[in-house]
């Protein structure tokens, strides 16, 4: 078998972990073939949640606005509603804003919601597919749908994997500097390395604990048939029939998932049983059509024991598994990609050492532990409160168990889906590459957020004077800020950085936002994310403090000027 395709990285698994990664990766020139078993992206609507910290890399990228003209019309609302059955009683609703009407609110916002995006309700099949296409026009990018990883060796030269064509069962080979495996819960990859997930799993509960209906529909009349306002999030919550559903089109397709019954055989299931699975959740006959159904387990709190192991990383469902209440899975995902995909580029590049690698799992897999257990607060919170027997009678115990019902589903709803503590909030204290100034940052809450310049953290965000967001003014990787004229003074700074080789942007901001950084000088990553901090008196340092957040070591002075070669064979 001859060698025919070659790239710096081989990615396997074409999700939104996967094609995040091509895109960062791309959008620095360095090259990835990526292979994944599915025709194409994805059909069914899946993931339906994009946090806000996803949305802001989207915006880094440069195609936050078009994700968020995908999905919902500009004007749907993105409510989450609760309702005995969709024709009955509805028991709460935690009211969103639209699409267009983020975008107006975002630049108002201050404290916990200080950022450059809100978040966006969009089915994944949608962020896929965007993904995919801006991926698709970066050189150096090669996106093979309907190929497998048959296997793969490692050596010191790098790593040479097996692909087969599915449709033809040919075979070819690929050598890559670096393997990630951002192939799913079953993930080949993670498995290969001996790599086992550690966490809850098979949690039973009366909602989201077990095993669980997803059915892809269309229903034209169901915002006929349905006597309430619009939702993006329907929830079903009855004795009988629980169930969630998300819009996915605004217009006639929706994700429904439902807790199967003891008694249900999910090997038996048919179109007609997931029809009427759904039509019991509206509480009426309402006609669908059924484009698609699969059963699948909720009740995981899963991550993986490990997330690299020598020239092999780990990302997305191959790294962690959750139940969806929060949304995290998928936004997770994406931030192990951004973490990931700047670190690569770096030793590709030869600008950092193959150490900077280490940070990896330093860094990802404990906002990994902690996203999941907020994942599975959420499932219990909701999944543990069990319906009243009476809850859909017309009568006074029916009106009680109502309202009972209704208070405890506003503050669940509260608690689950106004998150930018959870959004914003994860943090690389620990790591190698952060520099620590002494500052402890303040107590991570699912809810609330308190915007900190301490290192390792999301950079504070501000809107400018002029309308701009301060993120948009960052550099694609590193940005240096300054509170006033405080490294000019410093004639060696733009020397010594070119012979770092690292691409700085030194950004000059009125003294009157020092106060948000809390201090005259911030070095930010790639990812936006916080390295060092420091005064005036400090400027001299910042060759060192750069050497370290590139990988080069604490205590390496003498060397970073010298370089630190890299593998940069494959670009």
């Amino acid at each position: 078998m001859e060698t025919r395709l070659t790239a710096a990285v081989l990615i396997v698994g074409g999700g939104p972990c996967g094609l995040m990664l091509a895109n960062e990766l791309g959008r620095r020139g360095v090259s990835a073939i990526l292979v994944d078993e599915k025709p194409g992206t994805a059909f069914n609507p899946q993931a339906n949640a994009t946090q806000a910290r996803s949305m802001e890399h989207y915006r880094r990228l440069g195609f936050a606005d078009e994700i968020r003209r995908e999905g919902l019309p500009a004007d749907y609302p993105t409510d989450v509603a609760y309702f005995t059955r969709y024709t009955g009683y509805e028991l709460a609703r935690f009211a969103l804003p639209s699409a267009s009407r983020a975008g107006e609110l975002i630049r108002g916002m201050s404290g916990s919601w200080s950022a450059a995006e809100l978040p966006h309700r969009v089915s994944q099949k949608y962020v896929e597919a965007v993904l995919r296409r801006h991926a698709e026009r970066l050189p150096g990018i090669q996106l093979n749908y309907g190929h497998r990883l048959i296997g793969y060796t490692e050596s010191d030269d790098g790593i040479v994997g097996e692909i087969e064509r599915l449709d033809d069962g040919n075979r070819f080979q690929v050598r890559a500097d670096f393997l990630v495996g951002a192939d799913g819960p079953r993930s080949m990859v993670r498995q290969s390395l001996g790599i086992v997930y550690g966490g809850e799993t098979g949690t039973q509960r009366d909602f989201m604990g077990g095993r669980m209906l997803a059915v892809y529909l269309r229903s034209p009349d169901f915002y006929a048939r349905v006597p309430h306002t619009k939702a993006w999030m329907y929830n079903c919550f009855n004795g009988d029939r629980r169930a969630f559903m998300a819009s996915v089109n605004g217009c006639d397709e929706f994700a429904f998932h439902t807790q199967l019954r003891p008694g249900e055989d999910e090997s038996a299931i048919t179109i007609n049983e997931a029809t009427a699975a759904f039509q019991r959740a509206c509480g009426a006959p309402i006609d669908c059509e059924v484009l698609s159904f699969l059963t699948w387990t909720a009740g995981h709190a899963l991550v993986a024991n490990g997330m690299q192991r020598g020239r092999v990383f780990l990302g997305g469902d191959a790294a962690h598994l959750f139940t969806p209440t929060g949304g995290l899975g998928y936004n997770t995902a994406i931030e192990d990609a951004v973490n990931l995909g700047w670190k690569l580029a770096s030793v590709i590049k030869g600008v950092s050492p193959t150490a900077l690698l280490d940070s990896y799992e330093v860094e990802r897999r404990p906002v990994a532990l902690r996203n999941t257990d907020y994942a599975r607060r959420f499932a219990d919170s909701l999944g543990l409160f069990a319906p009243a027997l009476e809850i859909e009678d017309a009568t006074e115990a029916g009106q009680e168990a109502r309202r009972i019902a209704g208070a405890y589903l506003d503050q669940h709803a509260r608690a689950e889906f106004n998150i930018p503590g959870i959004t914003f909030g994860g943090r690389y204290d620990g790591s190698p590459i952060i520099v620590p100034d002494g500052s402890e940052p303040p107590p991570d809450a699912a809810n609330v957020y308190v915007p900190t310049a301490c290192p390792g953290g999301r950079a504070p965000h501000a809107w400018l004077d002029d309308g701009k967001s301060l993120y948009d003014l960052f550099g694609f990787e590193w940005t240096l800020l300054q509170f006033g004229d405080v490294v000019s003074a410093h004639a060696s700074f733009a020397e010594t950085i070119r012979a770092i080789g690292a691409d700085v942007k030194l950004v000059t901001l009125p003294r009157s936002l020092r106060d948000l950084y809390a201090a005259d000088l911030a070095l930010i990553r790639p990812d936006q994310i916080v390295a060092w901090r420091g005064n005036a008196s400090q400027a001299g340092t910042i060759a060192r403090v750069l050497g370290r957040a590139l990988g080069r070591g604490a205590s390496e002075d003498e060397r970073l000027l010298a370089g630190s070669g890299g593998i940069g064979s494959r670009r």
